[in-house]
């Protein structure tokens, strides 16, 4: 049970961080907030917590009981009755949990009964106690001296359900007016004065019992609200859309300066206050936004409403950037004022930012804790999504490769690579003109730190020529037309990697998958006792991860290239910690259907199976049969893999690539890949409207086959 000590400790975030941690142990975790709470910002509407919970992860938890029957029934003294009406509900609604992350309530003045109820649910739950904290404008020996009393409220340190403290926000802006929320404008600045750092908390509780089990920093970009938001907040009028629902606001200004006082302030993020009539701050927005500068959103105040003339001048910009334009019809200092009201709290339906929040949060929880909470329960393991991303990280970090990525001047992979290096998934090269990447960077708001280099085509191309003409010789390349392939990024960046100079390859954000292949196919060459390249796609279902092959490269492999597709799923299922349980996909189960392409998956079941008996490998199954319990009992009752399978193997290009793309599309779920099987070296496309979290875990997945062909 996560016992908050005083208002706006973040309960919530460390709520969602404790069941991601859960997640990528393998746990069965739930969330229970027994009773909801309002504040300030909401008085009505459904419990914060667990609708977010319930949002952003496949959780269900129970509901909560409303705070007007809570309080009604503690002022009547019935609070023993209450805590047994909770009990009841916990026990409805977690039952085939593992794990139960409880949120108690937070102390404030529309419930001076925090405390008492807290206490009451923990013994009623018989709940380990883990009390939630931040610094605020506390020293540490304060903090310390409040965490104190704390405790001496709930039992004391004897008490054995006290199991240790989660300290947040450490490190955190503070403001003499109001502790836990800095100005508005000030929020997002790192250099914006703070009390407690991690070492300092850490020292100061390192003689004391309770035990530290996270103490986390304050990071500004988990609280960039989008500008949605904010035009929510104002009931602002929408004179351009833009990106209003993408869009991350960094910090605010309040553009009353002339033009060329403003303009260092133009910046990625930025939210721009200005009088609706100063024409001159519009244009040179729309002007910094067709130059690359993804500014946050444009406010204008003062009811002025821009003329016709000016929004005509801007027509293109406001069309193509996607910066978004809103009015109000404050004045600026109102407007300013309005602002400090702004609720910094995560909505609801906001997933980017709830993820990232549940990731960091969960990055900073005691590690060798949350295993032994997963060590005690012997129930089998399913790989979940979280769990598979988290691990994919983690063996990345532990690879600690150099991948290549030749489209280097693509913001979404210049993004990528930043964060990748910043991540410690792998070092990475990008290929591109230097000024020109910088110049996108610093549009884009990226920081390209040690991790990533940047390597102009122009100045290096020449000294592959040689050893990519002795790599083709016997296919008569001249050092003309060597030079000339050399021109594409790609055909550069596969001899980079079959020089050693590299560890991998990712392109496809702007290429074709034939781009991408085909130089690799020609310099790189499949590994040894590989017959074939085939690929996989990971599916991140609610529950677990799948494995489809082939669904990218080859059209209609025959039974042997079947089997081996198989075989190479199955042994990359077990690199990546997925158990395999192969299903061989077919229109007919078993012996039921007749015809050369269900003989052609028979046969190739045969042969996987002769060649890896090691492997639990069955076929044909039909889908439904290979992924359905029940359907799997009825069809094919002596299976061992129907109804369990976690590795699919389609009978043709056609068939798999249709499935995976409807499956991923229907169910609205992520899916990694295609990751190659059986190159000599890794080399790994995207899809052209990934995401820049996609091409990261392809860096990622990139990583740890080089790691793993060592």
């Amino acid at each position: 049970m996560l016992v908050p000590i005083g208002d706006g400790v973040g309960v919530t975030s460390v709520s969602l961080g404790m069941v991601r941690a859960m997640e990528r142990n393998g746990v069965n975790v739930n969330f229970f907030k027994p009773i909801a709470q309002s504040n300030y910002y909401r008085r009505s509407g459904p419990e914060r917590s667990t609708e977010i919970i319930r949002n952003a992860t496949n959780i269900t938890p129970p509901e909560s009981f409303a705070a007007d029957v809570a309080e009604n029934m503690i002022s009547a003294n019935q609070v023993d009755d209450l805590l047994e009406m909770i009990v009841a509900r916990y026990n409805d609604g977690t039952q085939n949990s593992e794990v139960v992350v409880i949120e108690g309530l937070v102390p404030n003045s529309s419930s001076s009964y925090a405390s008492t109820v807290n206490y009451g649910v923990a013994k009623a739950l018989d709940a380990d106690i883990v009390f939630v904290t931040s610094p605020g404008n506390n020293s540490s020996q304060q903090l310390k001296e409040r965490m104190d009393i704390a405790i001496n409220s709930f039992g004391g340190i004897s008490n054995k359900r006290i199991i240790g403290c989660i300290i947040n926000k450490v490190g955190a802006p503070i403001d003499e007016r109001h502790p836990s929320r800095p100005d508005l404008t000030e929020m997002f600045d790192k250099n914006a004065p703070s009390m407690s750092t991690n070492l300092e908390v850490l020292q100061m509780f390192s003689k004391s019992p309770m035990r530290i089990l996270g103490c986390i920093p304050w990071n500004p970009v988990l609280i960039a609200p989008r500008a949605k938001d904010l035009a929510d907040h104002l009931s602002a009028t929408i004179i351009n859309e833009g990106e209003l629902n993408t869009r991350r606001l960094g910090r605010v200004t309040f553009c009353a300066r002339s033009i060329p006082n403003m303009i260092e302030h133009f910046n990625p993020g930025s939210l721009l206050v200005t009088s609706g009539d100063r024409s001159d701050v519009i244009v040179s927005a729309c002007l910094a936004a067709m130059n690359g500068v993804k500014i946050g959103a444009l406010l204008l105040t003062g009811g002025y409403r821009p003329e016709k003339e000016v929004l005509a001048l801007c027509e293109q910009a406001l069309q193509t950037t996607g910066l978004p334009m809103m009015l109000i019809n404050t004045n600026t200092w109102q407007t300013a004022l309005v602002l400090q009201s702004f609720n910094m709290e995560i909505p609801v339906d906001d997933v980017d930012r709830i993820e990232q929040v549940q990731d960091y949060i969960a990055g900073h929880i005691d590690k060798h804790w949350i295993e032994s909470l997963a060590s005690e329960s012997a129930r089998p393991r399913r790989l979940s999504p979280p769990a598979f991303r988290y691990q994919l990280t983690e063996m990345a970090r532990q690879a600690g490769k150099k991948v290549v990525l030749p489209e280097g001047d693509e913001p979404r992979t210049i993004k990528a690579a930043a964060i990748a290096a910043s991540r410690g998934i792998a070092r990475s090269v990008l290929l591109g003109n230097p000024e020109e990447i910088a110049r996108i960077a610093a549009q884009e708001g990226v920081t390209l730190g040690d991790g990533v280099t940047i390597l102009d085509p122009e100045v290096i191309r020449e000294k592959y020529v040689g050893p990519m003409c002795e790599l083709r010789k016997k296919k008569g390349l001249t050092e003309v037309v060597a030079r000339e392939q050399l021109e594409d990024n790609v055909v550069l960046g596969t001899m980079m990697l079959a020089q050693g100079e590299v560890d991998g390859l990712v392109s496809g954000a702007v290429h074709t998958t034939a781009n991408t292949i085909r130089p690799a196919l020609q310099l790189i060459k499949t590994a040894p006792g590989a017959n074939l390249v085939s690929s996989i796609f990971f599916m991140l279902m609610p529950d677990q991860v799948l494995i489809y092959g082939d669904c990218a490269i080859n059209p209609d492999p025959t039974a042997e290239q079947l089997a081996d597709i198989a075989i190479q799923s199955a042994d990359s299922a077990i690199a990546f910690g997925i158990e395999p349980r192969v299903a061989m996909i077919s229109y007919s189960t078993g012996n039921s259907g007749q015809g050369s392409d269900v003989d052609k998956v028979r046969e190739a079941t045969k042969l996987a199976q002769e060649r890896r008996p090691d492997l639990s490998i069955d076929g044909p199954l039909q889908y439904d049969a290979a992924v359905m319990e029940n359907v799997a009992k009825s069809k094919a009752p002596n299976s061992p893999v129907a109804g369990k399978a976690t590795v699919f193997v389609f009978p043709d290009l056609n068939t798999g690539n249709t499935t995976y793309k409807a499956v991923q599309r229907s169910a609205e779920l992520i899916s990694i890949g295609p990751m190659l099987q059986g190159m000599a070296k890794p080399v790994n496309d995207l899809s052209r409207g990934a995401l820049v979290e996609d091409i990261i875990y392809t860096i990622a997945l990139t990583a740890i086959q080089a790691g793993q062909k060592n």
